[in-house]
């Protein structure tokens, strides 16, 4: 996919750091995409039920109402992209941001140039025809790539854009075990460099919550005990 095809899509920068918005807003406006600023939840929460915004960028770290409770309420009704900004002390509050349902964090002090990345990759992925997984048929799981639609037992699963991108990635490679760093690098497009390989661990967790019937004895994403998880067909 060329970059043009994303241009014009519309980011909320939440941060109540003004230098913070103006690098971020700058280095995405340079990339094409429209800019929307916030500087609390507060505003954030209502600038997303206008439902302007392609994509959410957070600071954890807000006035008035915090980043994750922000997170928290937009779940309730919505699946946009969300990629957290969380400074480098803040682990605990970044694996409560992936549990609450976050697609992706950055790490403060952090590269512009990566979180345009960041947001390029999530945006690709959500683009028709651009997942590159097909239908999947399992009986009572169904995982269709093309339309990115999960069903279980016949009733429809919502996931968000990241986990369903985990699930397809490891449905369409039957039995295959994946380490956790590899599933950095094939899902998440980053590195240990730049992420913790318990975001893994948390999207696993969550993706099972939505198709397994029982979590202590999952029946379609196993744990390879010190190396990683594979799909069972």
């Amino acid at each position: 996919m060329s970059p043009q095809t994303l241009n014009g899509q519309r980011i909320l920068v939440v941060d109540d750091e003004p230098m913070v918005r103006e690098v971020v807003s700058a280095y995405l406006d340079r990339e094409g995409f429209q800019v929307i600023e916030a500087r609390t939840g507060s505003d954030a929460l209502e600038i997303l039920r206008t439902g302007k915004a392609s994509l959410v960028i957070l600071d954890v770290m807000l006035p008035e109402v915090d980043g994750l409770s922000v997170l928290s309420e937009v779940r309730r009704h919505s699946d946009i992209p969300v990629i957290l900004l969380t400074a480098r002390a803040e682990e605990s509050d970044r694996i409560v941001g992936l549990e609450l349902g976050a697609d992706d964090y950055v790490v403060k002090p952090f590269s512009p140039r990566e979180l345009v990345a960041r947001v390029r990759t999530v945006l690709k992925r959500l683009q028709p025809g651009e997942t590159g997984y097909e239908r999947h048929d399992f009986g009572d799981l169904i995982v269709d790539g093309r339309t990115r639609e999960v069903f279980v037992g016949g009733g429809s699963v919502e996931l968000t854009p990241r986990e369903f991108e985990l699930l397809a990635f490891l449905c369409s490679s039957p039995r295959q075990v994946f380490t956790r760093v590899q599933l950095l690098e094939q899902v998440w497009g980053s590195s240990v460099d730049w992420q913790d390989p318990a975001t893994v661990t948390v999207h696993v967790r969550r993706v099972r919550q939505k198709i397994e019937k029982n979590l202590e004895s999952p029946r379609w994403i196993t744990t390879v005990w010190g190396v990683g998880y594979r799909f069972e067909p």
